[in-house]
């Protein structure tokens, strides 16, 4: 299929820090990171101060991720991957399919060869030379029982329908998250799997929730936590086998969940969510934003908890929350 347009750069915007961000994250110990809507890419030194980075694309960002303070890339839409070899203060297109008119949502690198990129309708790439070249690949061991039988039949008995059906058959993939040699992956409809050969083979596990899950954490407690649609929240104290439905004070979609490094954990949703926990996910208690805008991740730096919102960049005092 021909390519129906070309990339074009992203426009450098005074107020690119109040746009629509949809990931942060730490680089090493020196800078931090975030990427959002129309190709925006910041970088800052200090969490405070922002600067926005030349990109060649416009394309929305949904995750950004670093393997060392040199090697970077980012994902979304049109299935963009974006790669900087300089710490981020510039970045190439490695893939760019806005005919597919998917996105990627996620992306993981377990070192500065090897890395996964997945996103919308079971989308999944690989690369093992640092994103060169990077592969499509389908894995069947990822579809329902059903949805494999069915797609064993086409097989032999129709091709075309056969063609068809691999390109819809598997659900969104909304999450990677990689848990020492383990790599978890977290989606639509309740879908999850985990895998301990950086993907090459997966182990759907069995649904503990009919809707779409966005973020899954361990603690330092070594506990899971996975969250998603309607503030719906899920524990799990035996690496997956068994999970906990968690009551929480709020309603909204729950975007992200992180945890810091004296085992609070944080959850992040729409209409200004913010919940924490400070006994191992086992309760929450809610510092809502009163503004209401969606925070879709963030990253705890010092006593700050930076957020990444559909308005950009929020600091909140970490002190200061504790007492609400």
């Amino acid at each position: 299929m021909a390519q129906t347009s070309s990339p074009q750069a992203a426009y450098q915007l005074p107020r690119a820090v109040h746009s629509v961000l949809t990931d942060i994250v730490p680089v090493g110990t020196k800078f931090w990171m975030a990427a959002g809507e129309r190709g925006h890419i910041l970088q800052s030194l200090d969490g405070q101060v922002w600067q926005q980075m030349p990109v060649p694309l416009q394309s929305n960002l949904n995750s950004i991720y670093f393997t060392d303070e040199t090697h970077g890339w980012a994902v979304g839409h049109d299935a963009s991957i974006l790669y900087s070899g300089d710490g981020g203060a510039s970045w190439q297109i490695q893939q760019y399919l806005p005919e597919l008119d998917k996105p990627l949502f996620d992306i993981y690198f377990k070192d500065p060869q090897h890395g996964i990129a997945v996103g919308a309708y079971g989308m999944f790439y690989r690369t093992s030379d640092a994103g060169k070249t990077w592969v499509n690949e389908f894995h069947l061991e990822l579809a329902s029982e059903d949805d494999q039988q069915l797609l064993a039949e086409l097989k032999e008995t129709d091709p075309e329908g056969f063609a068809a059906e691999m390109s819809s058959v598997l659900p969104h993939f909304n999450r990677l998250y990689a848990d020492g040699t383990t790599l978890y992956l977290v989606g639509e409809a309740g879908f999850f799997a985990k895998s301990q050969d950086f993907g090459l083979t997966w182990q759907r596990q069995a649904e503990f929730y009919n809707g779409s899950l966005f973020g899954i954490t361990r603690t330092k407690a070594l506990s899971l936590i996975a969250v998603g649609l309607r503030g719906h929240v899920f524990r799990s104290t035996d690496q997956g086998l068994s999970w906990q439905q968690i009551t929480v004070p709020s309603p909204s979609t729950l975007n992200s969940v992180i945890n810091d490094e004296q085992g609070r954990v944080y959850l992040l949703g729409n209409a200004g969510t913010l919940l924490f926990s400070d006994d191992d996910g086992q309760t929450f208690a809610a510092m809502n934003q009163q503004d209401g805008k969606a925070i879709l991740n963030a990253v705890v730096i010092a006593d700050q908890l930076v957020l990444a919102t559909e308005t950009g960049i929020k600091t909140i005092q970490l002190k200061e929350s504790k007492a609400l």
